[in-house]
Formats: C-alpha cells, sequence, structure tokens
C-alpha cells in the first residue's frame, strides 16, 4: 500500500514516524476518516470544515490547503488503485520538548492512508446488535466535536461491546444521557419525527450526522435534538446510527432487548445511498 506522508508518496513500510510524535505521546492531533466512491471522497469539503475547526481549536496549523490535499488525495487513490475505500486523514502536532507543553512543537505531521472497503453484507443493509458502555463522556464536552486522536473512552467501550458480541457500544455521558456509538451518532425515532442527541451533550460533530438531516429536511421527516436515557431508547420507535463508512445502519437489538424497527430508516438510508452515488458519479 502506498502512503501520503508530509508530501511524500511512500510504501507504507517507509513511512515513518518519530518515536518523540506528539500524537504518539499524548494523543495530541486529529483524524477525518471519509468513504471513497468512484474515486472521490464523499462530503470531502465538511470534513476539510472539521478538520480546520478542530486544528483552530487545538492550535494545530494544517500543513497543507484543502485543494491541495484533494489533489494528494486523488493521486493517493490512483496509484492504490482503490477507488472504492475508506480515506483516513491524520494530523499531528509533531515532534517537540519532552513534557505536555505544545511550546516547539511547530512542524505539524500529515498522514493519509486508504482502506479497503468491503461494502454492506450479501445478505442485505446491516442491523447492528448494541450494548450500553460502563464508560462515560462529559456533557458538554467541547473537544467532542472533533475527532481528536486520543479516542481512549471510545476503544473501551469498544472492547466491552466486543466481549458482549455486540456490534458497536453506546456511550452515556455524565448526565446519564446516551449521547453516541464509538464510532458513531445515535439517532431514534419517535411516531414520525427523527430525533438525534445536541452537539452541546458532548457528541461529535458527525459529517453523517448533519447529511442524515440535510435529508430529515429535503423529505420532509420531522426532526429534533433530544436527549434520551437507555430505557428510553429501548421504548423508542427505532434506533439507526449514522457513520462515514456505512452511512445509515439500523440497530436491531440494545442489550440483549429487541429493537423496534422503523420503516422510514429503510426510506433514509435508500436517500443517503442515492445522494452518495450522486455526488461521486
Amino acid at each position: 500500500m502506498i502512503v501520503f506522508l508530509n508530501g511524500q508518496f511512500v510504501p507504507e513500510e517507509q513511512a515513518m514516524i518519530s518515536v518523540f510524535d506528539r500524537s504518539f505521546l499524548y494523543g495530541d492531533g486529529l483524524f477525518e476518516t471519509m468513504r471513497v466512491t468512484n474515486g472521490k471522497p464523499f462530503r470531502w469539503w465538511d470534513h476539510m470544515e472539521r478538520l480546520r475547526k478542530g486544528g483552530d481549536f487545538l492550535g494545530i496549523k494544517i500543513p497543507f490547503g484543502c485543494k491541495t490535499l484533494e489533489k494528494f488525495a486523488a493521486e493517493l487513490i490512483a496509484q492504490n488503485k482503490l477507488p472504492d475505500a475508506l480515506l483516513r486523514l491524520t494530523v499531528s502536532r509533531g515532534v517537540g520538548p519532552r513534557g505536555y507543553s505544545p511550546k516547539g512543537a511547530d512542524k505539524p505531521v500529515l498522514v493519509m492512508t486508504l482502506h479497503p472497503f468491503s461494502g454492506a453484507p450479501s445478505t442485505g443493509p446491516a442491523r447492528w446488535k448494541l450494548a450500553t458502555a460502563s464508560f462515560r463522556l462529559p456533557a458538554g464536552e467541547k473537544l467532542a466535536h472533533f475527532k481528536t486522536a486520543n479516542k481512549l473512552a471510545q476503544v473501551l467501550a469498544r472492547a466491552e461491546a466486543d466481549a458482549a458480541g455486540a456490534d458497536e457500544a453506546l456511550l452515556c455521558n455524565t448526565e446519564g444521557f446516551v449521547v453516541e456509538g464509538a464510532s458513531s451518532n445515535l439517532f431514534w425515532v419517535e411516531g414520525e419525527t427523527v430525533c438525534t442527541p445536541p452537539l452541546a451533550s458532548g457528541i461529535l460533530a458527525g459529517v453523517t450526522r448533519a447529511v442524515t438531516l440535510e435529508l430529515c429536511q429535503q423529505l420532509a421527516l420531522p426532526f429534533a435534538e433530544r436527549q434520551i436515557t437507555p430505557d428510553g431508547l429501548r421504548q423508542s420507535s427505532g434506533v439507526f446510527l449514522t457513520l462515514s463508512s456505512l452511512g445509515v445502519v439500523e440497530a436491531k437489538e440494545l442489550d440483549d432487548i429487541r429493537l423496534t424497527s422503523a420503516p422510514l430508516v429503510a426510506h433514509l438510508r435508500e436517500a443517503y445511498q442515492r445522494l452518495l452515488t450522486s455526488e461521486t458519479a
């Protein structure tokens, strides 16, 4: 596999980063993951805008402009001959003096890698089993709005889900509300209304979350930002998740309790797929 590393295309075996890199030592960095279809990253500019905002928030200068990075991404896709893939872009603050202070770490590192996309299972759209994690996310955490390189709560939550035989973990915040999945945004259905937690509850400002809200508006589906507990989620009319790799994924179980299936989830999933296809044609 060919990797993009600070302006160079190199075999993955030669893509070396210092052991003193701050993303390795402290998780001091950001990343974005996006779906590539027909050789084109879906919603590239939305991902870049979140990356830019994250860089501003952390005080990390993104080494290249968005248009330049887009050209580099296209070249990476072409060199690897992977028109259908997942593209990950990682930015680290780079190497600096020992200690937490970022002073002196002024040469950011930017890496892009591609990963083959396996697609949906041959048996039909994925329907996931969910497990509520014991780990809590801080309510109102501003860092949660960006994809920082420090995701230990999500890692440990996903480990619990794996042990429970679940496909994804759901995390609650410190106020007791379910806020998001380990690698996904949460939605549920109340009657005919599509609901999702507000960003202020301490969740990632997901690109696919935003696309889903756009689709609700286009399809004249009422939607709202609300809070919900695990018990409330189990009593809802349907639950689904959104993530860049798979789009809209319906949940079939939560903590071994069967969930109701809402017909409008399939409607949204199909609309998302049509949008993905049209924007990457």
